[in-house]
C-alpha cells in the first residue's frame, strides 16, 4: 500500500503540522488550506486548532474609529505586536477586525449620528463589545457574531471560560442595581442568575490563574471561574486610586498611574497562594519628549504595562499616538494613528468555532456588521 504523500517533500507530517503550521497566526493559516484539500484537512481539525491557540501570542488590544465609504463609522481593531523592538510599523500592527455599528433605532441613517462602539472583554478568541448600553459577542478570526439582546440593561464585568460545563459566561451587574452581581452563559435561554453581592468591581476583570481579578481598593477582588464563589486578596499597597492589573508570565502584577499621569508605580505577586507583593519600579514617563513630538501640552490619556518576553514595556496612549516605553523610562518607539489601548485587553486569537454562536438570536457569520 502506498504511503501518503506528505504535505512538504522531505519532511514528516508531524514536523509540518505539529511544528510549523501551528504556530502560524489565523489569517496565513486560513490562506494555507487553499493549498490542496490536505492541507486544508489538516489545518481544519479541532485539535490542531486548539493547539494552535494556545501558540498565539497574548497581544495587546487597540481600537480606533474611522469613517466609511457609505456613511457613518467603523469600529476598527487592531493587535499590536509589542515584542517585534522597533520594527516597521506595519510589523507591529495586525488589524483583526472592522465593524460599522448600525444607527441606533429611531435615528437618521445619514451617518450623522453614530452610537458608541468598543471593545470590553475578551477570552479565548472572543471579544465582547458594547453598542451604547448594549453588548455583543464576535470572533473577529471566523469572523462569527451575534448581539446578546436578553441582556438589555446590563452592564459588564467579566467574561469566563466555566470547565465545568465548556460554557462562556458573563459577569454583569443590572443599571438599576450595581450591588448584585449576576452570572449569564452565553447560548442559554435562561436570564442572569443573581449569586451574590460582593464590593463594587471597577472594570472588567482580569482572567490569572482561573480566577477574574479586579483592583477595588484597599483589596483585590478575586472571582473563582470554576467554583463561582469570590474571594479576597490583599493588595500591595493601600490606596484609592484605579489600580490596574496585569499578567507576567506566572505572575500577577498591578501598576498605579499617580494623577499627574506622570509615574507609574509597579508591583508583582511572587507568592500568590501567600498573597506576597513585592515591589519592582517606579517608571517615571518621558512626558516632556513625549509632548515636544506631538507637538502638543495635553496629558497622557492611556497606560498599559505588558510582558515583552519576559521584560515590563508600557504602551502610552496620547491623543492620536501611540507609544512604547521601557521600565526606565526610555522612549523606545512611538506610532502614529493606530488606536488607543483598550481597557487593559490583551487578545489571543482562535479559529476555533465556539458551539454556542448558531443559539444565539441574530447570529451571523461573515456578514455585517463585519466589513
Amino acid at each position: 500500500m502506498a504511503e501518503a504523500t506528505p504535505l512538504l517533500p522531505g519532511l514528516p507530517d508531524e514536523i509540518t503540522i505539529g511544528e510549523i503550521l501551528v504556530r502560524l497566526p489565523p489569517k496565513p493559516l486560513l490562506r494555507c488550506r487553499a493549498v490542496s484539500p490536505a492541507w486544508r484537512r489538516a489545518t481544519s481539525a479541532r485539535d490542531f486548532l486548539q493547539s494552535n491557540h494556545t501558540r498565539q501570542p497574548a497581544q495587546p488590544l487597540l481600537y480606533s474609529h474611522s469613517d466609511v465609504a457609505d456613511g457613518g463609522q467603523s469600529l476598527d481593531v487592531t493587535l499590536f505586536d509589542h515584542r517585534a523592538g522597533v520594527a516597521a510599523a506595519t510589523d507591529q500592527f495586525q488589524r483583526i477586525a472592522r465593524l460599522k455599528a448600525a444607527p441606533l433605532e429611531g435615528g437618521i441613517d445619514d451617518g450623522s449620528f453614530t452610537p458608541l462602539f468598543y471593545p470590553v472583554a475578551s477570552c479565548d478568541g472572543l471579544l465582547l463589545l458594547s453598542i451604547e448600553c448594549d453588548l455583543c459577542i464576535c470572533n473577529p478570526a471566523t469572523q462569527q457574531y451575534a448581539p446578546l439582546e436578553q441582556l438589555d440593561g446590563f452592564m459588564t464585568v467579566g467574561l469566563y471560560p466555566h470547565p465545568p460545563t465548556g460554557q462562556y459566561r458573563l459577569l454583569l451587574y443590572h443599571e438599576t442595581d450595581q450591588r448584585a452581581i449576576h452570572v449569564f452563559s452565553i447560548g442559554s435561554n435562561q436570564p442572569p442568575r443573581r449569586i451574590g453581592r460582593p464590593d463594587p468591581l471597577a472594570g472588567h476583570g482580569l482572567l490569572f490563574r482561573g480566577s477574574l481579578h479586579w483592583h477595588t481598593g484597599n483589596w483585590i477582588m478575586a472571582f473563582d471561574t470554576t467554583a463561582e464563589s469570590f474571594r479576597q486578596i490583599r493588595s500591595p499597597v493601600a490606596r484609592e486610586d484605579y489600580g490596574q492589573l496585569f499578567a507576567m508570565g506566572d505572575m500577577l502584577g498591578i501598576f498605579f498611574l499617580n494623577y499627574e499621569k506622570t509615574t507609574v508605580d509597579i508591583w508583582v505577586m511572587q507568592d500568590y497562594q501567600g498573597e506576597v507583593w513585592a515591589f519592582k519600579c517606579r517608571v517615571e514617563l518621558p512626558v516632556a519628549e513625549i509632548r515636544d513630538q506631538c507637538q502638543n501640552s495635553s496629558h497622557i490619556e492611556e497606560v498599559m504595562v505588558v510582558n515583552g518576553d519576559g521584560e515590563l514595556l508600557m504602551l502610552v496612549g496620547f491623543e492620536d499616538w501611540l507609544f512604547q516605553v521601557d521600565i526606565d523610562g526610555k522612549l523606545m518607539a512611538s506610532f502614529h494613528a493606530r488606536g488607543l489601548p483598550s481597557y487593559n485587553i490583551v487578545h489571543k486569537q482562535t479559529l476555533v468555532q465556539h458551539t454556542f454562536f448558531p443559539a444565539l438570536e441574530g447570529y451571523v457569520i461573515n456578514d455585517s456588521p463585519f466589513i
